[in-house]
């Protein structure tokens, strides 16, 4: 019986994890799993009660009242068995158990004190990385109708969502030394708008005064989540804060070496970039050409050239060099460098000037391709929105229209964006800051955006042509595969579109805005 358990866990779980399988049978068998794991741990216990039992009845004589009293005041028997899985090796064991989905830690770290000490052990994650059955979670960042900022993450295998715990309420220590008032994580998005931020950088000081907390940047590397910098009342911070979902607690780490909000975020060598952002001077706002990098691993931050914003100085006149103000308006992990798109802006006035790539192996700063960086779409008030999947380089391009965008491919040979997605569904242009996003998720490209029913919506781009075969078959197709054979020309796009978007996962949010989203493995 125990051998024939262990038998089919090891052989149904991993299962779960196949690309095409579809979400019902992969649940079915999670569920099988989970089952048999049960009953090889019930086994075990069986046997070690039956022993200790044993072992009872030689040593002494105990009346059945007395017998009965003592197994109910005594720990359940599964905590006395110093094994994971009784009569098993504790190297087996966490075979069995890495090989099961990530979703259902919740539950199984309810059969023991044993069980949730490895649930929320780094070993136990060690061997699915070694055993290739780590995950990729979606984290979406909203801000609700109170204003207040809650993560959620989303298992897009399961179609669960969870709700991660609220980001620390605590006071930041570098702001209460200057004399300001307590700087709240649970508030440091709400309220300011691109505007205002570029009003600062005019030197409208007076725009700072009844500031709220807001201007974080995100990220996330080695499995956790980051949020990094923002302001507390008319002043930038350096604090950073990381989410750990392993441990399920938020903890602040090291600081960035400048105060900075609105900056940009990448990952690089399992390392987080920060480039550009805002600070706050004696005139108001000023714009940020500085750069740092993180390690998280020795959890030190390390200083990286400036941005050389060089053809911010080939303005024609001094007044127009005073006025508009060179900004980071993304940065991007693409091809082993960071890319980084520029703008000169004078509100409401935005230039595209191209931008620069930083090569880490020379440490040094380049001149972007003048097609890739006059071409990047432009996505909200000067900030521009792209993703790399399968090391393809993609970027959503809005339209005149109130309904629909575009899905831009960029083709280094080229030097030039080309459409690769014809209409993208939009429903919510609203006044938040991030109406929609892209995600890579599992290979694939993914969308995210209010729905007609106002609910944020997970969407999967998937060929057409792959609907005709099985649903499971229809989720297998990557982005570049489908960028090769649907290619739309920019110039003259068909009515009818080579790819739908298939909704992975939705959730009623209310009022809620989008503001971010990260792609988390573990």
């Amino acid at each position: 019986m125990l051998a024939w358990s262990l038998n089919l866990s090891l052989s149904s779980a991993p299962r779960f994890y196949s690309v095409n399988e579809e979400k019902g049978s992969g649940f079915l068998n999670f569920l099988s799993s989970f089952c048999f794991l049960l009953d090889i741990e019930l086994m075990g216990s069986l046997f070690s009660m039956t022993n200790t039992k044993t072992n009872q009845s030689k040593s002494e004589e105990i009346c059945p009242n007395e017998r009965f009293k003592r197994q109910r005041m005594s720990p359940a028997t599964v905590e006395e068995c110093p094994r994971l899985i009784p009569n098993l090796p504790d190297e087996l064991s966490l075979q069995i158990m890495a090989r099961l989905p990530r979703i259902c830690y919740y539950h199984i770290r309810l059969v023991s004190r044993r069980w949730k000490a490895t649930i929320m052990n780094n070993e136990l994650y060690k061997v699915r990385k070694e055993i290739g059955t780590t995950e990729e979670w979606l984290y979406l960042l909203v801000r609700d109708g109170q204003n207040k900022l809650l993560w959620h993450a989303l298992d897009p295998r399961s179609g669960i969502w969870q709700r991660l715990p609220v980001m620390p309420s605590v006071v930041d220590e570098e702001n209460s030394q200057k004399g300001s008032s307590r700087f709240w994580m649970w508030n440091m998005v709400e309220g300011i708008r691109i505007a205002e931020i570029i009003r600062g950088l005019l030197r409208q000081k007076d725009a700072l005064d009844d500031m709220p907390f807001c201007g974080c940047s995100f990220g996330a590397v080695d499995g956790c989540l980051y949020v990094l910098g923002g302001f507390s009342k008319a002043s930038t911070v350096k604090c950073v804060w990381r989410f750990d979902p392993i441990q399920n607690v938020w903890k602040k780490v090291t600081s960035m070496s400048t105060g900075r909000a609105y900056c940009k975020t990448s990952i690089l060598n399992n390392k987080l970039y920060v480039v550009g952002g805002v600070s706050q001077g004696q005139a108001g706002l000023i714009p940020l050409r500085s750069a740092e990098v993180y390690d998280p691993f020795t959890d030190t931050w390390s200083d990286v050239p400036s941005m050389p914003f060089s053809r911010a100085g080939v303005l024609p006149t001094v007044f127009l060099a005073d006025m508009l103000r060179p900004i980071a308006t993304g940065l991007t992990s693409y091809k082993g460098r960071l890319y980084v798109p520029q703008s000169l802006y004078s509100w409401p006035f935005f230039v595209d000037v191209g931008g620069e790539i930083y090569d880490p192996e020379t440490n040094s700063w380049i001149e972007m391709p003048n097609g890739m960086g006059e071409g990047w779409p432009i996505k909200q008030a000067g900030t521009k929105l792209s993703v790399v999947v399968n090391d393809e380089l993609y970027a959503f391009d809005p339209s005149n229209s109130m309904d629909n965008g575009k899905i831009k491919v960029y083709d280094e040979g080229e030097d030039a964006w080309k459409v690769v997605i014809g209409k993208v569904p939009v429903y919510d242009f609203s006044n938040s800051e991030s109406p929609y996003l892209l995600a890579g998720l599992h290979g694939k490209l993914h969308f995210i955006a209010k729905n007609s029913k106002q609910d944020i919506a997970v969407l999967q781009a998937v060929p057409c042509n792959n609907l005709d075969s099985s649903p499971s078959a229809s989720t297998s197709l990557s982005p570049k595969s489908m960028q090769d054979e649907f290619l739309i020309d920019s110039a003259a796009e068909t009515e009818t579109d080579p790819v739908v978007w298939i909704e992975v996962a939705s959730r009623s949010f209310g009022l809620s805005e989008l503001i971010n989203c990260q792609v988390v493995d573990i």
